[in-house]
């Protein structure tokens, strides 16, 4: 892909992104497409579809919740790195909330135990080093961590986000030596 065509999409992304997170109803493909700076006809050669464009949104913060770890280590503890990386999950839980709809008809073809596993996976780099350095326990599996943070967000709901990140805090309290 040509520099300026992976420039285009990405911005495209980044706007499908801040408008799912909007209180905005209904997603309309001309306003993303506006925000991008770009024209109707660039989005759809890009994604042809409402539902191609949900899923490279899906994907694009997959990736980058599953890739941040290193990141979150080079700039803080690992409990402290941890926690951080579960706020960016809620973040991707809100994302994928106001994308519910789109995401229905793509979600057959993502493979949600592969993904939880890609996550397990991140969630492990965090709880290695803090078992390293002494800040978190080191018998804890990552797939309970990445079940755990997953639960809270179901039990909390998309209205309920202060009492999500007060439970968080409680099952970090319970990560922590």
């Amino acid at each position: 892909m040509r520099a300026d065509a992976r420039r285009n999409r990405e911005r495209l992304i980044t706007a499908a992104r801040e408008a799912y997170t909007s209180d905005a109803a209904k997603v309309s493909l001309d306003s993303v497409a506006r925000a991008a700076g770009v024209g109707i006809g660039t989005l759809y050669r890009h994604f042809p579809t409402r539902d191609a464009l949900a899923e490279a949104v899906y994907r694009s913060e997959f990736a980058a919740l599953r890739d941040c770890t290193a990141e979150l280590l080079a700039d803080q503890p690992p409990d402290a790195a941890l926690r951080a990386w579960m706020r960016r999950f809620a973040d991707y839980i809100a994302t994928k909330r106001e994308m519910a709809e789109a995401l229905r008809s793509v979600m057959s073809s993502i493979s949600l135990s592969e993904k939880r596993a890609e996550l397990a996976e991140a969630a492990r780099t965090l709880l290695e080093a803090g078992a390293q350095d002494g800040s978190l326990r080191s018998d804890v599996p990552a797939e309970d961590v990445v079940a755990g943070i997953v639960g809270i967000f179901l039990a909390c709901g998309p209205d309920q986000p202060e009492q999500a990140d007060r439970l968080l805090d409680l099952m970090m309290d319970g990560l922590r030596r």
